[in-house]
């Protein structure tokens, strides 16, 4: 119907008006939707950190800034930013993408900034840019990319900065670059660039920054245009070395001389190597013919790019291939085979093989594949091979080969599959091979399609078996019956070594628990378990982590996050955290709360926060935080609550907080606040915010100290002249004296002398040449992920067995241009990864055997400039730098003499010999002290900075002590003399002496004796200038006229109240005890003999000492050890069980027989006597009984479960087979049979269940035996109890009479496990009667080989033994040795299998017993009265007494004393024997006691027990048992 205005009408529309009208309505509409997930803020889109997968619908027509950085996106399609014509700024890093689509970014003519940075991306389709004009910044560093096409960048002619670092370019078209006039920066490092075309880069006359280091540069004739073009530019393309041929390896290529670039061959008339991708080329490394690509074990990471695309196959096994990502083999329509085994491919993206309709092979066996994706193998119509063998698959979805109707060979051998779905090889209707075993298939009710499928169609061929259940375990699945498989909950279907996940048919995995950790629900607790960093496999539906009150200290970026989708909260508490890689939670949107509380961290910085997008909750309570600065939060703009109590944060940045849009709780207690201007702020905005702060107060300056933050004045907060300027400044990423790109870190040439500080922890590559370094830095040990050191230009003269310990990713290492003279010989322990070691140009003369055993990838080794001694010692060498050709051939002898100039790699290694001791300047390279370098008697010490350092004598200085002082320099004149040094070079000295001295050094005194006045014979002393009289002991004065009295009070020596005599000689002092010496001035060292213990301390006292304990230890000698402390404490352990302590934990070890945690109750009891049972007296009434019991027996019969008198029901043995019979009120009463014997020693299970009139019984779950009596409906007779075993005497009589049971005949053998109505029945609740003993445990402890354990009462478990064989144990045959036995008057005794011994009979003795006599017997006349004799060859004949008794006929009874006892306490009454119901515990008073005394309970325990008595009666007794022995009068 046409739209059309009313007639008349001035307000009508046209239909084009109209169509506009609504256009613009739309048009407005679509502008000012949202994407889900996404924010929208005028004309920008954040949808980054969000998880998509793919690009947004309804993206608003108007945006002009879009940011999806940070996602799951792995693919671009041409229409996905269709109609955005006003997109200026687009954020696609740190994604999955592996394929941009031509065409993709036609619609954008206003795009400026592109960003497709750290991506996976592998092909730069030509002509993706055409339509940009506008774009000036385009990064495209740190992806996969491996050639850069001519027409790469067509289009894009405002670009100013394009970055294409850290990828895996090896071609660049000639004119890629051409049409980038206005080109500023080009970053082409840490590529495969090997050449690059003539004057590539000419065009660019604005060019500020580029950077080609880091490449495979290969400096020949054709690249001999890039040395001018670098001199020319001498401030851009630092660093860019050659990497080839040998002789110019680690040059830069501004420094090659033109005549170095040659070609070998044709000279510079040498073709350049074609590189062009115009329809894919053969790659470098590849061999290519016949449609052949053959790319095998050529060490490749990833699957090259551009390929030839008229290939028909490509071999790529044998490299380290680690995913095929999206589209990989698309581009190749015409291949016919792909090979991919033995790689480490670990994921497939679904659609790597899309489109190839002529695929008819593929192999993918020997990696590392989990999952297949959905729809992996749709559209290979034609495939007719797959082998997926050796893989790690866990599970196959229904449809995964639905499109392989063709196939006729599949292989899934040797994977992790537990089932697989009905249906899933439905599709292979031409399938002749299916390889399955080696898997761990569990045989239960969904594998029972399979069965079948195989017994219909014979064509699997390694006998696929069952790994679980237990009964089906190792059985061929196709031969096994149908009905075997089952499902029942007695079944343990998971096996045990095995990863336990839960699958669904769609393949949805999911990891039960970490290792050790505990899981409830969607809770996963770890804590308190001493983990050192996060565990690897969390359940991907986990909402909450408990992680707290471990040893975590640093928290690496992983990559865990990113799976756990519906994580809520995190507990990280009470750890160890010091640092948090950046990114460590991307991914972790749904996290609400963080706990950090109790942990080590000094900063912290919004990278540690990145991906907590959805944070409401941040505890970072107790930790070490000292200041808060813009960038700490950044990004956190959902939470409401941070705690930062208890850290010792003294200042916080103006605008900290202002990120936190939703804060309303932010605690600052407890934290040392230092109130000067720079806080100022802080005090206004807590007033004017409405956020919980809890009243944070000053710590300082003094006069504010507790003042709260919110009650200082603003002029109050003061700063000190100079202080205004020193805030909180985020920490720097990258040291002053260096520059940082990303992990690359470059300190080259700045007279560092130490490693700077600040380097990041992730640095790979840094170089620290052309410093001032004499020792390897130790920090480098704390950087885990290096993977290049350069030190070479530097002072380094010796290295250490730990300069590099602590680097296994270190590939290169640098260390040419030392003063590097000797290595020890495990300097390079643990550089498992090394490939390039450089020790040019140093003073290296030999390398000790062995010193690369640890460098087992190391493939280039440069030792040239070095003086290398070539004797015998390094012959080795020789022989390993042959192998491989590690060596360039540069390297040369130095020595011997006729070996001086020959070349390391050529010399063939017979050459190699020692003709004598290497010269000492070669030895002392290694020990620089052998060679004596200290002169004029220096002493030579080992110095690692100097190589030696010598101490020189006095008068001698130098290095070497060679230099002699200055005459008067060493102040040779002695006693203040006067040095005067004398005209001439060794002229000498004079000395100007003091008065009383004299000589040429002033060092003689002059003898003032001569004409002394010493009288009584006292000595004259010389002085300086004047004499003394040393006198003898009795004189004293000036002259020694005067005679002393020593013991007097003044002059008394003795000390410690000695006793002073005097006598000619002089006094003598008698000391007391505990003194010594002379003048008993010295205390005796009582400590020399002690005897404190256990590492005690002595301490000297006065004659005497004491120990000074250890901690712990007590007593005068501290012999008494502490008591260790014992988890066990407090827990009480029945039923007899020992308490254990393992591990902190307490542990009961039950006896034979009980269970529980503990061991408190009776589970398993063995019925080793007859006419003994079990009685249950509480049982309550049952409609419906289902009883389970395990019994072990070889007896022909037994009573087993007996309940009712004339309503019955009974199970017993009968001639092995189980009976069951039961009366609903109806004669006669039925009973029907187990089909299976159960009489062979083993266990078996017995399960009867009876529902209304039915009754069921089944033997080991097998098909169950079903009788149905029309009778009254049966119940578990209440008030008659359940016999377990056997019965009484009148119940037994009365069944039998009845025709209940056919053989009255007790159990004798175990039951255990008796389960009614799934409750687990505890044995010690019943009446228990005796013979009937705890636990199954005497037959595990005797092993019959050939025969039955049978459980016996008196003489233990004995062996019945099969037909033909004997013995204890059953294990010799009736035909033995004593098989036709010569013993005349004995028994044979078998000693062996073949060899026997003769027991005589009384009166006959030797070795055949066939003389008559017997050997005198040593014990005839000895009489023991309380034990027996025994004879020995030592002792002789003696009497070995019975407890209790002593002496040497054993007739001294031992002194009184308690034996414990544990037993039932019995009585009886008439005729009838009484026992309590359970065991108690007392002592026996046995022994003597002296006197007239008597042995006897001094204390007594009185208790009320239950007693049950063989006629059936029972009653309440109250029982008196001593619990302690001891001598008392007799009553």
């Amino acid at each position: 119907m046409a739209l059309t205005p009313q007639r008349g009408s001035s307000s009508g529309l046209s239909r084009p008006e109209l169509w506009l009208l609504l256009w613009a309505a739309a048009w407005r509409l679509g502008a000012t939707a949202c994407p889900a997930l996404c924010t929208c803020t005028g004309t920008t889109v954040d949808c980054h950190g969000t998880g998509l997968q793919a690009i947004p619908k309804n993206i608003p027509r108007n945006t002009e800034r879009l940011e999806l950085n940070g996602n799951n996106i792995t693919r671009i399609h041409k229409n996905d930013f269709a109609g955005l014509k006003q997109l200026r700024v687009l954020q696609l890093m740190e994604n999955q993408i592996g394929a941009v689509e031509r065409g993709a970014f036609d619609d954008m003519k206003e795009l400026e900034r592109l960003r497709l940075n750290r991506n996976q991306l592998q092909v730069l389709p030509e002509l993706l840019f055409q339509n940009n004009q506008a774009l000036s910044r385009l990064d495209l560093s740190e992806n996969s990319l491996q050639a850069v096409p001519r027409k790469a960048f067509r289009g894009a002619t405002d670009l100013k900065n394009l970055q294409l670092d850290k990828n895996q370019i090896s071609c660049i078209e000639e004119g890629a670059f051409r049409a980038l006039r206005g080109l500023e920066v080009l970053t082409l490092n840490n590529n495969n660039i090997t050449t690059i075309p003539v004057s590539s880069f000419n065009h660019m006359p604005k060019l500020r920054t580029f950077r080609l280091h880091s490449n495979h540069l290969f400096c020949d004739c054709h690249l001999a245009w890039l040395s001018q073009w670098l001199r020319q530019r001498p401030t851009i393309g630092l660093f860019t070395q050659c990497s080839g041929p040998a002789s110019l390896r680690g040059l830069n290529v501004a420094e090659v001389q033109k005549s170095e670039f040659s070609c070998s061959g044709q000279g510079e008339a040498a073709q350049v190597p074609a590189c062009t991708l115009s329809s894919g080329s053969c790659p470098a490394m590849c061999s290519c013919s016949n449609g052949i690509v053959d790319c095998r074990g050529k060490g490749l990471t990833a699957i090259p790019a551009n390929l030839p695309e008229t290939m028909t196959e490509i071999r790529l096994e044998l490299n380290g291939i680690k995913s095929i990502p999206p589209g990989a083999f698309s581009p190749y329509r015409k291949l016919r085979r792909i090979d991919l085994s033995n790689n480490q491919i670990a994921e497939i993206a679904p659609d790597a093989f899309q489109g190839l309709r002529s695929l008819n092979s593929l192999v993918l066996y020997g990696n590392k594949i989990t999952d297949l994706p959905r729809g992996v193998f749709g559209g290979l119509y034609t495939l007719q091979l797959l082998l997926l063998n050796a893989n790690k698959i866990n599970c196959i979805r229904p449809d995964a080969f639905q499109d392989l109707q063709n196939l006729s060979l599949l292989s899934l051998y040797d994977n992790k599959i537990q089932s697989l779905a009905k249906g899933t090889f439905t599709s292979l209707r031409a399938i002749q091979t299916l390889h399955l075993a080696q898997n761990p298939f569990i045989c239960d009710c969904n594998l029972k399609w399979l069965a079948d499928f195989l017994r219909t169609n014979p064509i699997e061929t390694t006998g696929a078996r069952c790994a679980s259940p237990r009964r089906l375990a190792n059985k061929r699945i196709g031969q096994i019956k149908s009905k075997k498989f089952r499902c029942s909950a007695k079944e343990q279907y998971f096996i045990p070594g095995t990863e336990d996940y839960h699958l669904n048919s769609e393949c949805t995995s999911d990891v039960a628990c970490p290792h050790k950790c505990r899981c409830e629900a969607s809770v996963v607790e770890c804590s308190g378990l001493k983990l050192s960093k996060i565990p690897e496999r969390i359940p991907q539906s986990t909402t909450e982590l408990r992680l707290n009150n471990n040893e975590i200290s640093i928290l690496e970026a992983t990559g865990l996050f990113k799976k756990l989708s519906h994580l809520k909260k995190i507990n990280l508490s009470n750890n160890k955290v010091s640092e948090i890689e950046d990114g460590t939670f991307e991914g972790a949107t749904s996290v609400s709360e963080l706990h950090l509380t109790a942990n080590q961290l000094e900063s912290v910085r919004s990278g540690m926060f990145r991906g907590l997008d959805g944070l409401r909750t941040l505890m970072l309570r107790n930790n070490r935080i000292s200041c808060i600065h813009n960038d700490s939060f950044t990004g956190l703009r959902n939470v409401r609550l941070l705690s930062l109590y208890d850290n010792h944060i003294t200042t916080i940045s103006p605008g900290a907080f202002d990120t936190l849009q939703a804060l309303s709780t932010l605690n600052l207690l407890a934290n040392p606040f230092n109130c000067n201007c720079q806080l100022a702020w802080l005090g206004d905005w807590l007033r004017k915010r409405k956020i919980v702060t809890g009243n944070p107060r000053c710590q300082n300056p003094d006069f504010l100290r507790q003042i709260p933050l919110q009650d200082v004045a603003f002029p109050d907060f003061r700063c000190e002249e100079g202080q205004e300027e020193v805030g909180c400044l985020p920490r720097p990423q990258c040291p002053q004296e260096c520059a940082c790109l990303d992990t690359v870190v470059r300190c080259s040439n700045k007279h560092l002398q130490a490693l700077p500080k600040g380097i990041p922890k992730n640095v790979t590559e840094l170089y620290l040449d052309g410093n001032q370094f004499t020792l390897v830095p130790g920090q480098l040990s704390t950087f885990k992920y290096l993977q290049l050191v350069d030190l070479s230009n530097n002072k380094i003269s010796s290295l250490s067995n730990s300069s590099f310990t602590n680097m296994s990713q270190l590939t290169t290492l640098i260390l040419s241009y030392n003063a590097l003279q000797c290595i020890p010989p495990l300097a390079f322990q643990g550089l498992r990864s090394l490939r390039l070691l450089s020790l040019h140009g140093n003073d290296v003369s030999t390398l000790q055997e062995g010193i690369f055993a640890d460098v087992t990838s190391l493939s280039h080794l440069a030792i040239g400039a070095n003086p290398l001694y070539c004797d015998c010692h390094l012959r080795w060498l020789s022989s390993w730098v042959k192998t491989g050709y590690k060596e360039p051939g540069i390297a040369r002898c130095a020595g011997p003499p006729e070996m001086e100039g020959k070349l390391l790699l050529t010399t063939p290694a017979k050459k190699f010999e020692c003709q004598g001791p290497p010269s000492l300047a070669v030895q002392a390279k290694c020990d620089p002290c052998l060679s004596s370098p200290c002169q004029n008697q220096g002493t030579c010490h080992n110095d690692p900075l100097e190589v030696y350092r010598c101490t020189c004598p006095s008068g001698y200085k130098g290095r070497n002590c060679e230099v002699s002082l200055d005459s008067c320099s060493s102040n040779p004149c002695g006693n203040g003399g006067t040095c005067h040094a004398q005209e001439g070079e060794d002229a000498g000295f004079t000395c100007s002496c003091p008065s009383g001295f004299e000589g040429l050094t002033c060092g003689m005194n002059t003898d003032d004796c001569v004409k002394h006045d010493c009288v009584n014979g006292g000595v004259c002393v010389d002085g300086i200038g004047n004499y003394t009289c040393q006198c003898p002991l009795q004189y004293t004065g000036r002259a020694c006229e005067q005679l002393v009295d020593f013991c007097s009070p003044d002059l008394n020596p003795c000390q410690h109240e000695a006793q002073c005599v005097g006598t000619p000689e002089g006094p003598r002092c008698e000391c007391v005890p505990g003194y010594t010496g002379d003048n008993c001035s010295k205390n005796q060292d009582d400590c020399k003999d002690h005897q404190c213990q256990n590492g005690a301390q002595c301490v000297d006292e006065i004659n005497s000492y004491a120990c000074l304990c250890a901690e712990g230890y007590s007593g005068q000698l501290c012999e008494i050890p502490p008591a260790p402390r014992n988890s066990c404490e407090g827990t009480e352990c029945q039923n007899g069980a020992n308490c254990v302590d393992q591990g902190s934990r307490p542990v009961c070890q039950c006896l034979p027989g009980f269970g529980g945690p503990e061991c408190e109750k009776l589970l398993s009891v063995n019925f080793v006597d007859r006419d003994t049972y079990l009685q249950f007296t509480d049982l309550q009434n049952w409609p419906r009984a289902n009883i389970t019991l395990q019994v072990s027996t070889a007896e022909d019969n037994g009573i087993l479960l007996y309940n009712g008198d004339n309503d019955h029901i009974a199970v017993e043995l009968y001639q092995g087979h189980v009976r069951v019979s039961y009366d609903p009120g109806s004669y006669p009463s039925s009973a029907i049979y187990s089909a299976e014997t159960i009489n062979d020693g083993q266990f078996h299970t017995v399960e009867l269940v009876t529902f209304d009139q039915m009754v069921n019984l089944s033997i080991d779950g097998g098909s169950p035996m079903t009788m149905d009596n029309f009778g009254k409906h049966y119940t578990l007779n209440s008030e008659a109890p359940l016999y377990v075993g056997g019965m009484p005497v009148d119940v037994n009589s009365a069944a039998f009479r009845l025709w209940q049971i056919l053989n009255g005949t007790s159990f004798h053998g175990c039951i255990r496990n008796l389960y009614i109505n799934n409750e687990l029945q505890d044995f010690t609740k019943t009446q228990m009667k005796p013979g009937v003993v705890p636990g199954c445990e005497p037959c595990r402890k005797l092993y019959c080989l050939h025969g039955i354990c049978q459980p016996n009462a008196t003489p233990g478990p004995v062996c019945h033994c099969e037909a033909g064989w004997g013995g204890l144990h059953c294990d010799q045959p009736v035909d033995g040795p004593c098989h036709g036995h010569k013993c005349v008057h004995g028994k044979c005794v078998p000693l062996d299998a073949l060899a026997y011994s003769c027991q005589c009979q009384d009166g006959y003795s030797g070795a055949l017993c066939n003389q008559v006599g017997a050997v005198a017997e040593p014990c005839g006349g000895l009489q023991c009265l309380h034990g027996h004799c025994q004879a020995s060859a030592t002792r002789g004949a003696h009497c070995v007494c019975s407890p209790g008794f002593s002496g040497e006929l054993c007739e001294q009874e031992s002194e009184c004393r308690g034996d414990p006892v544990r037993d039932f306490h019995r009585v009886q009454r008439g005729y009838a024997i009484c026992q309590t119901t359970r065991p108690l515990s007392w002592v026996e008073c046995r022994g003597a006691c002296p006197g007239q005394g008597c042995c006897q309970g001094l204390r007594l325990k009185r208790r009320k027990l239950t007693f049950e008595c063989s006629d059936g009666t029972s009653f309440a007794e109250e029982v008196e048992k001593p619990t302690k022995c001891g001598c008392a009068p007799c009553a």
